[in-house]
């Protein structure tokens, strides 16, 4: 699917009543979800998967399936908060560092005055390992009835979160989108475009952590996207060799 596409999907399901998940794998999250089985449980629950990462389009095309585009979460929180905006719909930011999400609710405001803001909680680090705080979180994002949550805690505690607040919000709909309430609210920057659209968006992240990244990205991640492009094209090879025959 393309963002719009993803976008026209949300619409039309609140439309029904009918609530969802979005989930946007990228390389790393992929790479979790074909070792673990807890993450694959997320993926299958989801309601709509899109690729957020360059490499996993390039594997799609090199396998001869092509994704049709790149969708990132951090763009549909944008484009679905437009849409929320225009359907007279509302968004509930939960995530991001103490503070982070109120910043982000008063910038969505200044873009989409017309945007209903259902509620915004950053809530304090390790408040899933407290029952009571983990609790309380919940019962406020239920209480607030919102249309679509963004829940920017990294995957898979996103993942957690969201799967626990489904059940009471049968008609909502939740967006994983990790970093993404931060970056609205300017206290990360994203990579420019030119990074983003030659999938050099991880470099600009790994400069800014390099403490807390380089291991995932140069370690984990970077031997398997190999793997995955590898793989990929091999697959190709035999659709062409198939196809031909």
């Amino acid at each position: 699917m393309t963002e719009d596409e993803v976008v026209q999907r949300v619409l039309a399901a609140l439309a029904d009543g009918n609530g969802g998940q979005i989930i946007t794998p990228n390389v790393d999250i992929l790479h979790r979800v074909m070792r673990d089985a807890d993450s694959r449980r997320h993926v299958h629950a989801s309601s709509i998967v899109v690729a957020d990462g360059k490499p996993l389009v390039w594997a799609s095309r090199l396998a001869g399936d092509p994704l049709p585009a790149r969708v990132a979460g951090a763009d549909l929180i944008w484009s679905l908060s437009a849409a929320m905006a225009g359907a007279g719909r509302s968004v509930h930011l939960l995530g991001g560092e103490p503070g982070t999400a109120v910043r982000a609710t008063d910038v969505l405001r200044d873009r989409f005055p017309a945007l209903k803001i259902a509620g915004c909680l950053s809530p304090s680090f390790g408040f899933d390992t407290r029952e009571d705080e983990y609790a309380a979180v919940c019962d406020e994002v239920v209480g607030a009835g919102p249309d679509l949550v963004f829940v920017g805690f990294g995957f898979p505690k996103q993942e957690r979160v969201i799967a626990r607040l489904r059940s009471r919000l049968p008609q909502t709909w939740f967006l994983g989108c990790g970093a993404a309430i931060g970056f609205v609210a300017g206290v990360h920057s994203r990579a420019p475009e030119w990074m983003r659209s030659s999938g050099l968006e991880w470099v600009h992240r790994l400069v800014l952590e390099p403490r807390r990244l380089m291991r995932r990205y140069l370690v984990d991640d970077a031997p398997f996207a190999a793997r995955l492009l590898a793989a990929s094209a091999r697959e190709g090879r035999r659709r062409r060799s198939e196809g031909s025959r």
